[in-house]
């Protein structure tokens, strides 16, 4: 039975340097999360899913379902969302991103990026420029997510940077994304009018949260059987019945 949930498949953790370090652990965003009724969440930090087993250990208590996500950074500098069921996928994809992102992080410049554990206890702090671009192509990165049977979202594409209509000014003939995001700083009746390029993708929209504040502050609903990214990927295409409502 196709039932709908509700969902924010855009949010980061303490391990992205640029969020409010007093706010964003995993316990307060999942607690934040069911305050504010959403069903599913896809933490999205910055080329990197070290929380992830913090945040599944947590949510156990809860009846909110965690995905597991990452935000890449291509080397044009766009970024794109890879969601995935399982933990290992996303942690297979984030091996191949940290073999191709040079740098190491000044934490005075960029802030701390904070790993924890299911207490929300610190256990180390990452040294990689987890805010720098990959050596990856955007092609590359959509491939590698898909190698994973993750689904590929193109982030905030209202967005003049870091987007792939900002830093290209089209979305590549052939690009096999799945669907494309818009940020809360945007209606969907903006969309087209203002991005024509968009015609013919699906559409979702998210908070890209980095306070908790914003959490939930866009969301996107979507009529599925059960949440998985399988059934996400039917929805996002229209198959089967089940569909995105925006």
């Amino acid at each position: 039975m196709l039932r709908e949930y509700r969902a924010d498949l855009h949010i980061h953790s303490i391990l992205s340097p640029c969020t409010d370090l007093t706010e964003m652990s995993p316990r307060a965003i999942i607690e934040r999360s069911v305050q504010v009724g959403l069903d599913m969440i896809a933490v999205c930090d910055h080329n990197s899913c070290e929380n992830m087993p913090a945040f599944r250990e947590l949510s156990r208590a809860t009846n909110l379902v965690v995905l597991a996500g990452i935000e890449i950074t291509s080397q044009e500098e766009i970024h794109i969302l890879g969601v995935f069921d399982k933990e290992e996928s996303a942690f297979g994809v984030q091996e191949v991103i940290y073999n191709h992102l040079p740098g190491e992080n000044d934490e005075e410049t960029f802030g701390y990026q904070v790993v924890v554990n299911g207490q929300d206890e610190i256990v180390t702090f990452n040294k990689k420029l987890l805010i720098g671009a990959t050596t990856l192509t955007v092609e590359t990165i959509v491939e590698l997510i898909h190698s994973r049977e993750g689904v590929a979202i193109a982030s905030h594409i209202d967005r003049e940077a870091y987007s792939v209509i900002g830093q290209l000014g089209f979305i590549p003939p052939g690009l096999a994304l799945d669907g494309l995001e818009f940020s809360p700083r945007i209606t969907l009746e903006e969309v087209h009018p203002r991005f024509p390029q968009c015609t013919g993708y699906p559409l979702i929209t998210s908070s890209d949260a980095h306070s908790l504040s914003d959490i939930g502050k866009s969301s996107t609903t979507f009529l599925v059987e059960e949440v998985s990214v399988k059934e996400l990927k039917m929805a996002l295409a229209g198959k089967g019945g089940r569909k995105v409502l925006l």
